[in-house]
């Protein structure tokens, strides 16, 4: 874990986990207030990524391995439950992305 502070009001955390390991950020959260860390989990904003996957008829592959690989990156698991963050707390930024 590594606390990175970019100015007086905002702090960058860094939180490394291994393979076989199950991501809790809010657990990693209560260690950083052992190590002098104050913040209220109810006031933190936690930003994630979203890319929305949509076909394209000049890709390289075929229509259907396009529709293929759209449909299971719907059904990848959400990274709010994933990382097990507040769901009230989240700021999701997106983009599309054609394949």
């Amino acid at each position: 874990m590594r606390i990175e502070p970019v100015n007086d009001d905002f702090k960058k955390l860094i939180i490394t986990y291994g393979f076989m390991e199950s991501p809790n950020v809010p657990k990693a959260l209560g260690l950083c207030r052992k190590l002098g860390l104050k913040f209220d989990i109810m006031a933190t904003s936690f930003f994630l990524g979203r890319r929305s996957v949509v076909p394209s008829a000049q890709s390289g592959m075929p229509l259907w391995q396009d529709r293929l690989f759209i449909y299971l990156m719907k059904n990848a698991a959400n990274p709010t439950d994933f990382y097990k963050i507040p769901p009230g707390r989240v700021v999701e930024m997106g983009t599309q992305v054609t394949v």
